[in-house]
């Protein structure tokens, strides 16, 4: 039987950095990509929200004019009894959740879900849902949200909860196994209209051209370190570290550490390309 890889995710702890700190300089902000460094998520940037009961989260990504237009992604962080009945306040949204800390309870439309480090839910527009932190330790996860572009003809995906040690990553063609991709839903399924991954990458696995594409990106490394070519810079990220990519943005990787490199992958797809101005 095969042994499953033991998997590591990192996760913010907050906190301020000492008044006798150097000031990280690896923070960037582009007019084709974004850096956040893990240690940009202290108390001084964490929001909160309405409904939501003892969490604080970081807000890494939304809707920008004239750079990012289809995503929101928060880490939140809930304290032991934290949570919220009344989640999300638009019916239009989708979600996708993504555990790295801790454990919590969701429901999904009177369906119940324990949810652990690795567990990844997906939950349709208009869904009625909770969590909770039944533990006795913050729990922490990933909240991507997309408003839905719905079709006539196709119906809305439904909602599921998986962990990813449950499913067999996509081993890229051509690459000897150095770089795959764990994905939640089919590739061609077009009810869905965003896709939220994992890739990783060996050490030594490299993207070996630009890649250039209509698709925006957000990658929150999970583990690892690699060397990221963004547009016509090379930046080193390390494990907390974000990556917010424009469409088009060209892209490439080298996975340079002792571990493998892995990361949180967003990603409009199945639509057509907007007309004139991008409405929500």
């Amino acid at each position: 039987m095969t042994t499953k890889p033991t998997r590591t995710y990192f996760k913010p702890e907050g906190g301020l950095p000492p008044q006798t700190a150097r000031m990280d300089e690896r923070a960037v902000f582009t007019d084709a990509y974004a850096v956040l460094p893990a240690n940009t998520m202290s108390d001084i940037t964490a929001s909160f929200l309405p409904f939501w009961d003892k969490t604080r989260l970081w807000i890494i990504a939304r809707p920008l004019s004239g750079f990012a237009e289809t995503f929101s992604q928060y880490i939140m962080d809930v304290e032991p009894d934290g949570g919220s009945e009344k989640p999300e306040l638009d019916d239009t949204a989708e979600s996708v959740l993504f555990v790295v800390d801790g454990k919590m309870r969701l429901v999904i439309d009177d369906e119940t879900f324990e949810m652990t480090e690795g567990g990844y839910a997906f939950i349709p527009p208009a869904a009625n849902w909770s969590v909770k932190n039944t533990s006795s330790n913050n729990v922490r996860f990933h909240w991507i949200r997309k408003q839905y572009e719905a079709v006539d003809g196709i119906d809305a995906p439904t909602a599921f909860v998986v962990n990813e040690q449950d499913i067999e990553p996509t081993v890229m063609p051509d690459t000897e196994g150095k770089w795959a991709t764990t994905r939640f839903v089919d590739a061609s399924d077009m009810r869905h209209d965003m896709h939220v991954t994992i890739v990783t990458f060996q050490p030594g696995g490299v993207i070996p051209f630009p890649e250039t594409h209509v698709m925006e990106h957000g990658l929150y490394v999970l583990e690892g370190k690699a060397v990221y070519k963004l547009n016509q810079d090379w930046v080193e990220v390390e494990a907390g570290d974000f990556m917010w990519l424009r469409a088009f943005c060209p892209q490439a990787c080298y996975a340079g550490g002792p571990t493998p490199f892995r990361y949180l992958l967003y990603k409009d797809v199945n639509r057509h390309a907007k007309l004139g101005s991008y409405v929500r």
